[in-house]
C-alpha cells in the first residue's frame, strides 16, 4: 500500500488548509493512521492520529484547531487545519501502522507566513 499526501502550501497566519492522505489500497489494514510534522530544526512530532474505529488523538498545540478524519469509501485520511500559526510550518507526513510494520507518505510542505 502506498500513501500519497497532498494539500500543502503557503497560507497566511489565521488561514486554513486541508491535507489529504490517499492510500492505494484499503485503509482498513491500518489499525492507526497519523499525521506527523517535521518543523525546521525540530524532531518529528505526531500531530494527530485516528484509529480503525475513528478514535482520535491530538498533540496539545493543535487541539481545537486541527481535525483528523477518515473516509473509508475513498481510502483517504484528512487533516483539517484551521487558525494556522507560523509554528505550524513544516513538512507533514502521513503514516499507517499495521502489526509489525509502518507505511509512510512522501510528505507535503506547509508554510504559514505573512
Amino acid at each position: 500500500v502506498q500513501l500519497v499526501e497532498s494539500g500543502g502550501g503557503l497560507v497566511q497566519p489565521g488561514g486554513s488548509l486541508r491535507l489529504s492522505c490517499a492510500a492505494s489500497g484499503s485503509i482498513f489494514i491500518f489499525y492507526r493512521m497519523g499525521w506527523y510534522r517535521q518543523a525546521p530544526g525540530k524532531q518529528l512530532e505526531l500531530v494527530a492520529s485516528i484509529t480503525r474505529d475513528s478514535s482520535t488523538n491530538y498533540t496539545d498545540s493543535v487541539k481545537g484547531r486541527f481535525t483528523i478524519t477518515r473516509d473509508n469509501a475513498v481510502n483517504t485520511v484528512y487533516l483539517q487545519m484551521n487558525s494556522l500559526k507560523p509554528e505550524d510550518t513544516g513538512v507533514y507526513y502521513c503514516d499507517g501502522k499495521v502489526s509489525g510494520d509502518e507505511y509512510w507518505g512522501q510528505g507535503t510542505q506547509v508554510t504559514v507566513s505573512s
